[in-house]
Protein backbone atom coordinates (compact mmCIF):
# COMPACT_ATOMS: atom_id res chain seq x y z
CA UNK A 1 0.00 0.00 0.00
CA UNK A 2 1.45 3.62 -0.76
CA UNK A 3 2.16 5.89 1.78
CA UNK A 4 -0.81 8.70 2.20
CA UNK A 5 -0.82 10.66 4.66
CA UNK A 6 -3.79 12.56 5.75
CA UNK A 7 -3.07 16.40 6.73
CA UNK A 8 -5.12 19.56 7.78
CA UNK A 9 -3.29 22.26 6.23
CA UNK A 10 -4.25 25.74 8.16
CA UNK A 11 -5.06 28.67 5.86
CA UNK A 12 -6.40 31.45 7.76
CA UNK A 13 -8.73 29.90 10.47
CA UNK A 14 -9.82 27.27 8.36
CA UNK A 15 -8.75 23.63 8.05
CA UNK A 16 -8.02 22.23 4.32
CA UNK A 17 -8.76 18.58 4.46
CA UNK A 18 -5.68 16.66 2.29
CA UNK A 19 -3.69 13.67 1.56
CA UNK A 20 0.19 13.40 0.72
CA UNK A 21 1.91 11.00 -1.06
CA UNK A 22 5.85 11.68 -0.80
CA UNK A 23 8.29 10.07 -3.50
CA UNK A 24 10.38 7.73 -2.04
CA UNK A 25 13.40 9.58 -4.00
CA UNK A 26 14.02 11.42 -0.96
CA UNK A 27 16.42 14.11 -3.24
CA UNK A 28 12.90 14.41 -5.50
CA UNK A 29 11.35 18.01 -3.85
CA UNK A 30 9.34 18.24 -6.65
CA UNK A 31 5.25 17.89 -6.17
CA UNK A 32 2.25 17.67 -8.49
CA UNK A 33 -0.91 19.70 -6.47
CA UNK A 34 -4.61 18.81 -7.73
CA UNK A 35 -7.61 21.03 -7.41
CA UNK A 36 -10.36 19.28 -7.73
CA UNK A 37 -13.67 20.45 -9.80
CA UNK A 38 -16.72 22.80 -9.08
CA UNK A 39 -17.61 22.05 -5.23
CA UNK A 40 -21.46 22.84 -5.42
CA UNK A 41 -21.45 20.39 -8.19
CA UNK A 42 -20.57 17.55 -6.09
CA UNK A 43 -16.57 18.20 -7.13
CA UNK A 44 -14.14 17.25 -4.25
CA UNK A 45 -10.94 15.31 -4.03
CA UNK A 46 -12.26 11.90 -4.45
CA UNK A 47 -13.48 12.72 -8.07
CA UNK A 48 -13.07 10.00 -10.53
CA UNK A 49 -10.15 12.32 -12.77
CA UNK A 50 -8.72 13.41 -9.87
CA UNK A 51 -8.31 10.22 -8.38
CA UNK A 52 -7.63 8.61 -11.30
CA UNK A 53 -4.49 11.26 -11.48
CA UNK A 54 -3.89 10.96 -7.95
CA UNK A 55 -2.58 7.34 -8.51
CA UNK A 56 -1.07 7.27 -11.62
CA UNK A 57 1.81 9.47 -10.21
CA UNK A 58 1.57 7.74 -6.55
CA UNK A 59 2.08 4.64 -9.20
CA UNK A 60 5.06 6.49 -10.81
CA UNK A 61 6.27 7.34 -7.49
CA UNK A 62 5.58 11.44 -7.89
CA UNK A 63 5.04 13.37 -4.96
CA UNK A 64 1.58 14.45 -5.03
CA UNK A 65 -0.86 16.99 -2.75
CA UNK A 66 -4.89 16.59 -3.34
CA UNK A 67 -7.00 18.69 -1.25
CA UNK A 68 -10.90 19.95 -0.13
CA UNK A 69 -11.62 23.01 -0.72
CA UNK A 70 -13.42 24.74 2.17
CA UNK A 71 -15.91 23.62 2.90
CA UNK A 72 -15.57 20.54 1.03
CA UNK A 73 -15.22 16.99 3.24
CA UNK A 74 -13.48 17.60 5.54
CA UNK A 75 -12.19 21.05 5.17
CA UNK A 76 -13.86 23.60 7.08
CA UNK A 77 -15.23 27.41 6.06
CA UNK A 78 -17.80 27.97 3.25
CA UNK A 79 -17.66 28.36 -0.22
CA UNK A 80 -16.98 31.50 -1.51
CA UNK A 81 -17.35 31.45 -5.38
CA UNK A 82 -13.81 31.56 -5.73
CA UNK A 83 -11.85 33.92 -3.58
CA UNK A 84 -11.43 32.38 -0.48
CA UNK A 85 -10.45 29.13 -2.60
CA UNK A 86 -7.73 30.82 -4.75
CA UNK A 87 -6.69 31.69 -0.98
CA UNK A 88 -7.01 27.73 -0.10
CA UNK A 89 -4.20 26.99 -3.36
CA UNK A 90 -2.28 29.45 -2.05
CA UNK A 91 -2.16 27.65 1.24
CA UNK A 92 -1.27 23.65 0.02
CA UNK A 93 1.52 26.03 -2.06
CA UNK A 94 2.67 27.52 1.30
CA UNK A 95 2.19 24.45 2.80
CA UNK A 96 4.79 22.09 0.37
CA UNK A 97 7.26 24.83 0.13
CA UNK A 98 7.43 25.47 4.24
CA UNK A 99 6.31 22.37 5.90
CA UNK A 100 7.45 19.11 3.36
CA UNK A 101 10.56 21.39 2.05
CA UNK A 102 9.38 21.36 -1.92
CA UNK A 103 11.14 23.00 -4.07
CA UNK A 104 9.59 23.07 -7.55
CA UNK A 105 5.22 22.66 -7.47
CA UNK A 106 3.75 21.99 -10.37
CA UNK A 107 -0.23 22.64 -10.78
CA UNK A 108 -2.73 19.95 -12.29
CA UNK A 109 -6.35 21.79 -12.10
CA UNK A 110 -9.56 19.69 -13.08
CA UNK A 111 -12.82 21.97 -14.47
CA UNK A 112 -13.43 24.38 -11.40
CA UNK A 113 -10.10 23.52 -10.30
CA UNK A 114 -8.19 24.51 -13.26
CA UNK A 115 -9.69 27.63 -12.98
CA UNK A 116 -8.94 28.57 -9.20
CA UNK A 117 -5.69 26.74 -9.20
CA UNK A 118 -4.32 27.69 -12.64
CA UNK A 119 -5.23 31.74 -11.35
CA UNK A 120 -2.01 30.94 -8.90
CA UNK A 121 0.46 30.06 -11.71
CA UNK A 122 2.30 33.62 -10.90
CA UNK A 123 1.95 33.13 -6.95
CA UNK A 124 5.26 31.51 -6.40
CA UNK A 125 8.44 31.10 -8.19
CA UNK A 126 8.59 27.67 -6.95
CA UNK A 127 5.69 26.79 -9.31
CA UNK A 128 6.92 25.89 -12.53
CA UNK A 129 4.28 25.08 -14.29
CA UNK A 130 0.60 23.86 -15.01
CA UNK A 131 -1.76 21.78 -16.20
CA UNK A 132 -5.65 22.75 -17.18
CA UNK A 133 -8.38 19.74 -17.58
CA UNK A 134 -11.21 21.25 -19.11
CA UNK A 135 -10.76 25.03 -17.99
CA UNK A 136 -14.18 26.21 -17.90
CA UNK A 137 -13.38 29.40 -19.45
CA UNK A 138 -17.08 30.74 -20.41
CA UNK A 139 -18.66 29.31 -17.06
CA UNK A 140 -16.19 30.74 -14.75
CA UNK A 141 -15.77 34.41 -16.22
CA UNK A 142 -13.21 35.63 -18.00
CA UNK A 143 -10.77 36.99 -14.71
CA UNK A 144 -9.48 33.63 -14.10
CA UNK A 145 -8.20 33.34 -17.73
CA UNK A 146 -6.24 36.64 -17.16
CA UNK A 147 -5.11 35.15 -13.70
CA UNK A 148 -3.91 32.37 -15.50
CA UNK A 149 -1.74 34.09 -18.23
CA UNK A 150 2.42 32.93 -17.49
CA UNK A 151 5.19 32.49 -19.43
CA UNK A 152 5.92 28.87 -17.45
CA UNK A 153 5.14 26.00 -19.53
CA UNK A 154 1.11 25.20 -20.19
CA UNK A 155 -1.08 22.12 -20.62
CA UNK A 156 -4.36 21.96 -21.64
CA UNK A 157 -6.52 18.99 -21.53
CA UNK A 158 -9.77 18.95 -23.32
CA UNK A 159 -12.56 16.67 -24.50
CA UNK A 160 -14.15 17.21 -28.02
CA UNK A 161 -17.39 16.16 -27.12
CA UNK A 162 -17.07 18.39 -23.55
CA UNK A 163 -20.38 21.48 -23.66
CA UNK A 164 -19.65 22.35 -19.81
CA UNK A 165 -15.79 23.63 -21.19
CA UNK A 166 -17.15 23.96 -24.69
CA UNK A 167 -14.94 22.39 -27.30
CA UNK A 168 -15.88 25.09 -29.44
CA UNK A 169 -14.96 27.66 -28.03
CA UNK A 170 -11.60 25.99 -26.94
CA UNK A 171 -9.65 27.37 -29.47
CA UNK A 172 -10.84 31.25 -29.11
CA UNK A 173 -9.33 31.01 -25.52
CA UNK A 174 -6.48 28.81 -25.96
CA UNK A 175 -4.89 30.82 -28.49
CA UNK A 176 -4.63 33.88 -26.39
CA UNK A 177 -2.20 32.59 -24.21
CA UNK A 178 1.25 33.10 -23.90
CA UNK A 179 3.95 30.43 -24.94
CA UNK A 180 5.09 27.81 -24.02
CA UNK A 181 2.02 26.10 -24.31
CA UNK A 182 0.67 22.84 -25.63
CA UNK A 183 -3.07 20.92 -25.80
CA UNK A 184 -4.27 17.83 -26.02
CA UNK A 185 -7.98 16.99 -27.30
CA UNK A 186 -9.45 13.83 -26.32
CA UNK A 187 -11.65 12.37 -29.23
CA UNK A 188 -15.29 10.49 -27.49
CA UNK A 189 -14.45 12.23 -24.22
CA UNK A 190 -17.10 15.18 -22.13
CA UNK A 191 -16.70 16.92 -19.35
CA UNK A 192 -16.83 14.27 -16.93
CA UNK A 193 -14.10 11.93 -18.85
CA UNK A 194 -15.84 8.60 -17.52
CA UNK A 195 -13.78 5.85 -19.31
CA UNK A 196 -11.00 8.06 -20.52
CA UNK A 197 -9.65 8.77 -16.50
CA UNK A 198 -6.57 6.59 -17.93
CA UNK A 199 -5.80 8.50 -20.77
CA UNK A 200 -5.89 11.99 -19.20
CA UNK A 201 -3.14 10.77 -16.21
CA UNK A 202 -0.76 9.39 -19.09
CA UNK A 203 -1.16 12.85 -20.52
CA UNK A 204 -0.82 14.64 -17.34
CA UNK A 205 2.13 12.18 -16.67
CA UNK A 206 3.99 12.42 -19.41
CA UNK A 207 4.06 16.58 -19.09
CA UNK A 208 5.20 16.56 -16.09
CA UNK A 209 8.10 14.50 -16.53
CA UNK A 210 9.00 16.25 -19.70
CA UNK A 211 9.32 19.40 -16.77
CA UNK A 212 11.46 17.46 -14.93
Amino acid sequence: MPDIQHLFIPNNGIKLEAEFFPSKNKSNKSCVLICHPHPQFGGDMYNNVVSSVFKSLIDNNIAVLRFNFRGVGKSTGHHTNGEGEVSDVKACVDFLIHNLNMAVIFICGYSYGAAIGCSTINYSQKIIGFIAISFPWDFMGIKYKNKSQTNKPKLFIQGNKDNIARFDDFFHYYNDYDEPKKYEIIDGADHFYWGYEKQVSKLVYQFYRSLN
